[in-house]
């Protein structure tokens, strides 16, 4: 049932309310508005913002001779979805988030919007009588806070009073290092309404991972979106950063987002990857034959920054490669041993960075264009995935150049969407390409 507005802000005493859009990039961007104007706006549909928020690139700049490709000037219509709308925890004053939809002057929806990609891919399904069932994986890294960016981020000092220096998977010690954040982040995701289920150290020092309940895909994608934004305040409370870059420390493996995913029939919800018997179904391979034929082709979506590919290493829990197998960590796509109803395959492959309603939009139109045309994958693997041939690119660079080849993905997703994100990308490569490091000061300045 839809979330009546103005009993619901009534009912919490809500006097501001932050308006807000995810970007290309899943930065948060939006308006923050009095509780009466927002419902004022909300009854008129007054609320605009600028169209420019959607070819905005990282680093607050807008990549050149785009105008050709995305008219940056007219102002868009914000809507509020109130089934997105929760409290803010943190502000002094009552505050609400909720998350908007944005449409063109004629009432359509904006094609280019991230959450509009995961509408249309869910509609996609919906056609054919699927619903796709999402469970996320978040992890993170606490560091100390860092106002310089020329030096290296360090883990911070834990409750002990030392910082961790060794890998301590699984560590109860060690996450009881950070009792008082891990419990003010369980306490404002309870408030909020986010489903978030358990939480384990990682492998790197301090650094967490958080899984979600499953459910529906857009619903997980706008909780992980607001769950980076609460983890980021939380930690500036208790005086360390939380950062989900996708490899913030060299030496330590990187953060991703695994998305584990079925597909059950739309009225039944019989899980559609499993047969009578128990076994594995032809949609079921064919699911994961398309994300292994696509998703390297589209690797932007899911590692979206030069960063991302710093995660891409062998023998760094992270995958090199689109191999399939049951319970095989090592493989860019694990079959997790489960009864015939959990059968579900887990999309190791995006990164903690990467926006979410475009890692999951990317994850799910790959594997619906194996389950149409019936593809086959090739046999499951046993064994090291790291000791078969790296399949994915190793940069950014070389990812786009891949990108824009992939019609199948590219004839779902939408040609404008794929021009402006490309656009976007190359400019903020363009940028990075531009800075010279501190490896190149130490080891170039006086030997060449």
């Amino acid at each position: 049932m839809t979330i009546n507005l103005a009993n619901w802000i009534a009912e919490h005493k809500i006097d501001e309310v932050e308006c807000i859009v995810p970007d290309i990039n899943g930065v948060q961007r939006g308006k923050v508005l009095p509780a009466k104007k927002f419902l004022s706006s909300v009854r008129d549909k007054s609320l605009r913002i600028p169209g420019s928020v959607f070819i905005c690139t990282i680093d607050g700049h807008y990549p050149e001779d785009i105008e050709d490709i995305w008219d940056k000037d007219p102002d868009k219509i914000l809507i509020a979805d109130p089934d997105t709308i929760c409290v803010a925890p943190g502000f002094k004053s009552p505050t609400a988030f909720v998350i908007a939809d944005v449409l063109h002057g004629d009432g359509t929806e904006v094609e280019i919007a991230p959450r509009t990609i995961l509408k249309k891919i869910l509609a996609l399904y919906a056609s054919r009588g699927w619903k796709p069932i999402i469970a996320p994986e978040v992890e993170f890294y606490l560091v100390s806070q860092n106002v310089d960016p020329d030096f290296p981020l360090v883990p911070p000092t834990g409750s002990s009073g030392r910082a961790e220096t060794a890998s301590q998977p699984y560590g109860l010690e060690a996450m009881n290092e950070y009792e008082d954040i891990i419990d003010h982040i369980y306490d404002d995701c309870e408030l909020m309404g986010l489903d978030i289920d358990t939480m384990i150290h990682e492998m790197g020092a301090a650094q967490l991972e958080v899984n979600f309940l499953h459910g529906d895909p857009l619903k997980l994608a706008d909780q992980v979106f607001l769950f980076k934004r609460v983890v980021r305040a939380v930690a500036k409370q208790h005086g360390v950063y939380a950062t989900f870059m996708a490899n913030p420390m060299a030496g330590q493996p990187g953060s991703a987002m695994h998305l584990h995913q079925s597909v059950v029939d739309a009225e039944t919800g019989r899980n559609l990857f499993s047969n009578a018997n128990g076994r594995d179904s032809a949609l079921f391979r064919s699911y994961i034959a398309g994300l292994v034929k696509f998703m390297p082709q589209v690797s932007p979506l899911w590692a979206p920054n030069v960063n991302s590919f710093r995660r891409m290493r062998p023998d760094s829990a992270a995958p090199i490669n689109v191999q399939w197998g049951e319970d095989n960590r090592s493989c860019g796509f694990r079959v997790p041993i489960s009864d015939k109803a959990n059968r579900r395959v887990e999309n190791r492959l995006p990164g903690a960075d990467s926006n979410p309603y475009l890692a999951m939009s990317a994850s799910l139109v790959c594997g619906y264009i194996g389950m149409v045309e019936r593809m086959i994958p090739a046999k499951a693997i046993t064994g090291s995935a790291y000791n078969r041939a790296r399949t994915l690119p190793r940069t950014l660079e070389a990812a786009l150049d891949r990108f824009s080849a992939c019609k199948p993905v590219r004839n779902l997703i939408g040609e404008e969407f794929f021009d402006i994100f490309y656009a976007i990308k190359d400019y903020e490569l363009f940028n990075y390409q531009s800075v010279v490091s501190s490896w190149e000061r130490e080891h170039l300045l006086l030997r060449v």
